[in-house]
Formats: structure tokens, sequence, C-alpha cells
């Protein structure tokens, strides 16, 4: 279960060297920025082509680096977040000034909110005329600075190389993050011979990753003593590539696991420790286990409020050992009693090394169990009803490999994909969480699918209003012969915005029916996909199966029950334990 912190870059500067010698010289400030993505290693670019980002894509007409015209730049920034995902490295999208550098921003705040590994290249206008309100001008910088770790404007083409080789880097160390380069016209210009060198982020971000000592004894003195322990897996095991030291760890010491959404795939959810998801549509059982738990060991979360609900009620007899990498988090929504500075891998060994006895939680363990049996995750499928989403999800699922990639929007098919899916391995769900971004899942899958081995199966669970926002996309995996499958759970509803106007809003569907929307299975043929619409229930395993079969990109448009809502649900900033499991109960 052994991890080390990385090493230096510096330590694979003589394995470039070689190749390094047979490549051209730079001679420009673009062909630097493109010499730096190839010197780590990067394979793919989602963007899209302008007049102010065109000398960049000038110089990646000459690379091996393989470029994804996305039809939106928003597209792009999906589809590179996703690619970073599956790959647990930085994905890159570019865009030219003004409206492509802004149509970037959904995706980069997206990126910051889950922690992604992004870096964007927006063209700008030759600085000289920065400030002038020129032709597609934007102040990128400015709009760009909340959302990302940080963003740089090059000024200087012997420099640029080295600006970009940063910020790649950066996005990468410690908790990943969005990093933005603006490229004046003029940098990108510019005569140069300056070869980027070695790529490091500034020295004053390098994290901790090992935690202190003496913190660590005392929590695994409390974990020894714990009667009802439970382990919390959040999105930052995956980012960490922990995942098998968190699942040695929960094993060895038959601790119960939750996760958090982003945290889907750190622990299989087909064993018997597992208790899936928490939060506002988390299990009942999930929720009821934080509840009455006593000791908290959360790992890589940052505790947001569709997690816990009302802060006074999240897991309020329980002591909170907290393991993350960015001090920040510590204390910041939940309280830790025992906070762990340091990589998510790295910490569980060094409490593993440091817990002398596992806790004595046999009686723990049995009654998760019983809450497993009492708070079933099920439903009915009337005959006298429509199709069930819950079904489709069950049957893609089981249709798929332990190994395929799940992509969705954002909305009530969300999080049926998160309760229906059974998911058993890491980086295999794909999904908006901390913006919760319609339009997410198509792109996604465009980016999953380039990053993804060949025989993985790339699934995307989208909704009628999600698909709909950026259905464009479709053509670049039709022109890419991309083999994604997209099952589309159609109410004709913006779903979730429906049931929270019937639950609170006493039935007023102001704006959210979309009853209006196209046959999708026929649109897919028109872009030069195949499609299929399933109405029944024993259409739905036929369509899936030929959809799975069909070699390039397919849609099947399901036509679900429109007025079924997503359970269990606790209402915005309640007690997790007080879950409802009907509309009566909220």
């Amino acid at each position: 279960m052994s991890k080390q912190a990385p090493s230096s870059p510096e330590t694979d500067a003589d394995d470039d060297a070689g190749s390094e010698a047979a490549r051209s010289p730079v001679t420009t400030g673009s062909e630097s920025v493109i010499r730096a993505l190839e010197n780590e290693g990067v394979e793919a670019a989602f963007g899209v082509q302008g007049g102010a980002i065109m000398p960049v894509y000038d110089a990646l007409y000459h690379s091996d680096i393989r470029h994804i015209t996305m039809a939106h730049e928003q597209g792009a920034a999906h589809a590179a977040d996703a690619f970073s995902v599956v790959r647990n490295e930085p994905g890159v999208c570019l865009a030219t000034s003004g409206p492509g550098a802004t149509n970037l921003v959904t995706g980069i705040a997206d990126a910051n909110m889950d922690s992604d590994r992004l870096l964007a290249l927006t063209g700008q206008v030759s600085a000289d005329m920065v400030g002038s309100d020129a032709f597609q001008e934007t102040d990128t910088v400015g709009v760009t600075a909340p959302i990302t770790k940080h963003n740089y404007f090059a000024d200087d083409a012997d420099t640029v190389g080295d600006i970009v080789g940063e910020a790649f880097a950066l996005s990468d160390e410690g908790r990943p993050g969005p990093t933005l380069v603006d490229l004046p016209k003029d940098v990108t210009l510019g005569d140069t011979d300056s070869e980027p060198g070695p790529a490091e982020p500034p020295a004053t971000t390098r994290p901790q990753y090992v935690a202190d000592e003496d913190a660590v004894g005392e929590a695994a003195d409390v974990i020894e003593a714990a009667e009802r322990p439970l382990l919390l897996f959040g999105g930052g095991v995956i980012k960490a590539d922990a995942a098998d030291e968190a699942r040695a760890f929960a094993r060895e010491y038959e601790i119960p696991v939750v996760t958090t959404m982003p945290g889907i795939g750190s622990f299989p959810e087909d064993d018997d420790l597992c208790l899936s998801w928490a939060g506002m549509h988390g299990t009942g059982y999930a929720n009821m286990a934080i509840t009455h738990t006593d000791l908290l060991i959360a790992v890589g979360t940052r505790f947001d409020d569709r997690l816990t609900g009302g802060i006074d009620t999240f897991a309020p007899e329980a002591e909170v050992i907290h393991i993350d990498i960015d001090p920040a988090e510590i204390s910041k929504n939940i309280h830790a009693d025992y906070p762990l500075i340091g990589d998510a891998g790295i910490v569980l060994d060094q409490l593993d090394d440091a817990i002398k006895s596992a806790p004595e939680a046999a009686e723990w363990r049995e009654q998760v169990q019983t809450w497993k049996a009492e708070y079933p995750m099920d439903y009915a499928t009337p005959d006298d009803e429509p199709l069930k989403p819950q079904f489709v999800v069950e049957i893609l699922d089981e249709a798929t490999s332990d190994e395929a990639i799940v992509t969705t929007g954002v909305g009530q098919h969300q999080m049926w994909a998160a309760q229906y899916w059974t998911y058993t391995e890491p980086r295999t769900w794909v999904s908006s969480h901390g913006l919760g971004t319609m339009g997410y899942g198509l792109p996604a899958a465009i980016g999953a699918r380039i990053a993804a081995d060949d025989d993985q199966e790339v699934v995307c669970v989208d909704g009628d209003g999600s698909f709909l926002m950026t259905i464009q996309e479709l053509s670049v995996a039709v022109r890419e012969d991309l083999d994604i499958t997209v099952a589309v759970l159609n109410n004709e509803y913006i779903g979730m915005v429906r049931q929270w106007q019937d639950a609170f809003f006493e039935g007023r569907r102001m704006a959210a029916e979309y009853n209006w929307c196209p046959e999708f299975d026929m649109l897919a043929e028109a872009f030069g996909a195949r499609g299929w619409r399933v109405d029944d229930y024993d259409e739905v395993a036929e369509a899936v199966e030929e959809a799975l079969a069909y070699d390039g990109p397919s849609v099947i448009d399901f036509h679900i029950d429109p007025a079924e809502n997503v359970y269990p649900m606790v209402p915005s900033g309640g007690a997790n334990g007080q879950f409802a499991l009907t509309e009566d109960q909220l």
C-alpha cells in the first residue's frame, strides 16, 4: 500500500533529451506553446479555431498532438475536463479571444468546482491593443481569475512556452484544478529560439504530502476506540489515484464505506462494506450511517451542501477525522477534530502503520446491513404506467462491463444514473457535481472516448433538457467516428425543476415543460448517427444491445414516465437522517 510523494519533473529531463534533438527548432512563440505541450506528453486537445488563436493552431498543424475541433467552445472545455477525469492528467482546450474565451467560462468554472485538471489556452488581441476595445477583445484574465487556480497573461515570445508548461504543471499539482494562459497574437507570432524548459509549478504551490506524525497517532487512537466508525471517500480519493489504498484500508479494518457523488467508483458498490453515496439523493442507508456514526473518517471531500444538508445535523454524534491535501478545506464547512493534511494515499498508509488493532465494530456492521434491508433502492413498474427510468439504467448497466464509463448531464437522469448503476472502478463515473452544468454529458462522452481504452464502452446517460443544450457536439462524434452511446431519459420536462415545483411551489410548473423538444432519434440520424425510439419495457434490451453493438455514435430516445421522481430525497438544508421516500414525506 505504499505510495511516494511526487519527485521533481527535472528527473525526466534526460529522458527527453534524445527526442528533443530530433525536433525542429522553435522559431516563434506559438511553436514554443506547442513544444511545451509536447514536452508534457499531451496527446489530445479540444478547441475551436479563430483569429487571435490562429498562430497557435498553425503551429499545432505540424504537431503529432491530436486536435478535436468541437462545435462550441463550451463543449471543448467539457471534453477536456472529461478527458482529464478518465486519464488522471490535465486536459487541454483552446479558444480564440472574446466570445471564444467567454464560451469556455462555464467549462472552466465546472472544472474548478470539481477540482479537475484543465489547461485552457486562449487567444488575445495584440498586447498593444489590449484595453482599446478592439474587435473580439475581452479581459480574459479578469473574467477567469475567480474560477482558476491561477491564470497568466503571456507578454513575451521568449517565455511563453515556460509559462504554458508552468500552467500545465500547476493544474496537476496538489489539489488539481484549471489554469489558463492568455496568448496575445503578437506574442504567438513573435520570433524566438527559446526552447521551453522542464515544466514545474511555482515553488510556493508545493503542497504537503505527508501528514504530521503526532496528528496521525492521535487519529489512529480514536479509530481503534471507535464503536461505529464510518469511512467517507470523496472525489479526492480518485484525484489522488488512491483508490487501492482506500480499498485496502477499509477492508483491513472492516469499516463501512460511504462515498460522495464525486467519489463514486472509489470503492466497489458491490462490496458488502459499501453503502453507496450519501447526501440529498443518496441511499437511505448511507444517510443513516452518517447520522449515527461516532467517528467519521473523511478522505478527500469538501463537505459540500448537497452532501451535508444542514450543517448542524450532519454526523451529529461523530468526531471527524478529515484527510485532505488542501488546508483550506479543513474545518471550512464541517469542523475537523483530527485534521490530517496530506495526500490521500500517503496519509492512509500512515494511518495503517499507526493503527495497532481494528475497532471492535461487529454490531455496527450488522446495523448498517439492517438499514440496507430496511431502505432498499427499488422501484415499482406498474403495467398501467410508462417506462421507468431506473429500469433503463439497470439494463444499460447489465449490458456493459465493469470498466464502462458513464457520463451524464445534470438533473433527474444524473441521479438515476448514479443510483441504479453499480460502479466498481474509479474514473468510470464522469459528471458535473459542484457547478451542476446541464449539457455536460455529450461533450464529456467525447472527451472520455478519446481518453479511454479502445475496449471500454462509453455511455452518456442524458436528459432531454441537458441533451438539447449541447446536441451540436453529436456532429463531432459523427465526424470523428467515435463509438459512444447516448441514452436520453426523455420525460419532456426539466425533471428536477418539475419535481421541486411540485414539492415546494404548489405544482406551478413554470418553464419546466419540454414537450417542444425534437424527436431525438430522427435528429441523431440527421446528424449521421444511429437513432432509436423506445417507449415500452420489451423494447429496452434490444435497443440497448443494438446501440452498443453499433461501431459509432448512437442515440436511444427513451420516453419515460414524466411523473417519476428521484427518491430518497433530503430537502435542501435538511437532516440526512430524515430523508423522504415519497413526496408526502417532504
